[in-house]
């Protein structure tokens, strides 16, 4: 079976999704066993000038669903940036995946090519192919890694496997 532009985007991104939730929730359950608030783990970062915890799980979901739509040829919907508890970055979340799955693979079929401009502090340029392998991905990763790293940082009993273990499929052992 040819794996299609829809397998390397949609199911990607809900992969990640699904371990950041999972870290998320170790989170909240390692403040409420050790007795303090959660906010103490929301608000970390792990420097002073980088975003904290709710901002990188803000990130995550954004570069998912803004990525997929725009390599499906949708406009990408904003989200208000409202969340302040764990509660609320799970709804988000849960919203990012069901938009997810949503999308139409058909509309992928000629997602390579297509050309478009993402607005920042100076517009870029892409093709699907250089946004979803130079841009879409390794920043996804990056904001999924420092939520991993905060968590840690923190106290929060993670290992790898809680960081991989979502996005290996189709793996057997030999």
């Amino acid at each position: 079976m040819k794996t299609t532009f829809y397998d390397l985007t949609v199911p990607f991104f809900q992969r990640g999704l699904r371990s950041l939730e999972g870290y998320l929730r170790k989170g909240a359950a390692h403040a409420e066993a050790q007795g303090y608030d959660p906010e103490a783990l929301l608000t970390a970062r792990l420097y002073p000038d980088m975003f904290n915890l709710i901002e990188q799980v803000q990130i995550s979901t954004d570069l998912a669903r803004r990525g997929s739509a725009r390599l499906a040829g949708l406009e990408p919907a904003s989200v208000a940036d409202v969340e302040r508890t764990f509660g609320a970055l799970y709804q988000r979340i849960d919203f990012t995946l069901a938009y997810l799955s949503g999308l139409d693979p058909a509309l992928f079929a000629e997602a390579e090519g297509r050309s478009f401009t993402v607005k920042m502090e100076r517009p870029l340029q892409f093709t699907g192919a250089s946004y979803l392998l130079g841009f879409a991905q390794p920043n996804f990763l990056f904001h999924l890694t420092t939520a991993y790293n905060i968590l840690r940082h923190n106290g929060v009993p993670l290992g790898k496997r809680d960081f991989v273990a979502p996005f290996m499929v189709d793996v057997t052992p030999a």
